[in-house]
């Protein structure tokens, strides 16, 4: 018996064997943790400052930003450090197929939206791409410091950078939920005087960096995906059922989307594109690959639900039949949030 139990252990320690050493593993993890959370808390400025723009042209007083979603110190921490192990367990090989399945999404969505509805999408796709964005991220780094003699170093120094563009972007963010509206019509600020000048520009160069950053990550996972078969017809066997299975797949999610709009529409294209790809998985893949993607379901999840303030307040952008907060709501929820801020902090 204790044999047994060694022996399933040892198999199961296999499954999670890092790539690199576990401390380069943890460095890309961090960083993208940090990725995640430069998006999101941006997103949130973007998106606040958007909202009362709107009710100061319509002259209202109701305000449909949904701060029930918003994360307290406690769980937004446990959840930075739970995301960040996720994506340091994540191996290449399966962070570089959500890279790719993410970027086929991405393009189908932008080639299939009219030109009316290209900002509602791109904002949809943004807060839809946060565990991608993490995988883009540990993936490129580890493709880039691959045989590097510093790698540890190297990792260390972005691991600070990323760290400080985090805590930037929280306390950017604590800045503008608490003192915009004052700031903006009294005009005595100027992070608030020249975000409200800039509003317009905020998506674009947040979009321009989202492309630069998965341009990168799309080079390394085609090179980290190719260096794993030893001949063109293993590497024909993979790619062929992929290719057909990922573009069936971003067909029915862009239909079901369309038919079924709303936050219950967008959890459930997750749990479909990724049973997909561990379906694809288990046909050609190894059973490594198959833990970690449900590891990856995690790591969706993980940033999903703590998120949904930016779903509903992007569904409520594009107009989607989601219902809106009473003004006496929002204005509890603000007193209660206004003191919390994502992490991680300075």
């Amino acid at each position: 018996m204790i044999s047994f139990v060694g022996s399933w252990l040892q198999w199961i320690l296999g499954w999670l064997t890092f790539e690199t050493n576990p401390l380069d593993s943890l460095l890309q993890g961090l960083v993208g943790a940090c990725g995640i959370s430069v998006l999101c808390n941006l997103m949130r400025v973007h998106l606040f400052i958007k909202d009362v723009s709107s009710v100061d042209e319509t002259n209202s007083k109701d305000r449909s930003w949904p701060t029930n979603g918003a994360q307290g110190r406690l769980s937004g921490w446990l959840q930075f450090w739970f995301l960040s192990g996720i994506l340091a367990l994540v191996g290449s090989r399966v962070a570089s197929l959500v890279i790719l399945e993410f970027c086929l999404r991405a393009i189908s969505a932008q080639v299939t939206a009219g030109p009316d509805s290209q900002s509602s999408n791109v904002q949809r796709v943004m807060v839809q791409c946060q565990f991608s964005l993490g995988c883009a991220l540990s993936c490129s780094l580890h493709f880039l410091h691959e045989g590097a003699p510093q790698r540890s170093l190297s990792l260390l120094l972005t691991v600070g950078l990323s760290w400080l563009l985090a805590s930037q972007s929280a306390r950017l963010w604590r800045h503008v939920k608490a003192l915009y509206q004052l700031h903006s019509s009294q005009r005595y600020c100027g992070v608030c005087i020249g975000l409200q000048a800039s509003s317009r520009a905020f998506l674009s160069v947040l979009r321009r960096a989202l492309v630069l950053t998965f341009a990168v990550a799309t080079v390394a996972a085609i090179s980290t995906i190719n260096r794993h078969f030893l001949s063109a017809t293993e590497a024909l066997r993979f790619w062929t059922p992929l290719t057909i299975c990922y573009t069936l797949l971003v067909v029915y999610m862009q239909d079901e989307q369309h038919r079924r709009p709303g936050r219950e529409a967008v959890l459930q294209t997750v749990v479909v594109r990724l049973g997909a790809l561990l379906v694809l998985m288990l046909a050609v893949g190894r059973w490594g690959d198959v833990l970690h993607v449900v590891l990856c379901f995690l790591g969706e999840a993980s940033c999903l639900i703590p998120t949904q303030d930016l779903l509903d307040a992007v569904l409520h952008d594009v107009g989607e039949n989601i219902p809106r907060i009473p003004k006496q709501k929002f204005a509890e929820n603000q007193r209660r949030h206004m003191e919390t801020v994502p992490p991680p902090h300075s």
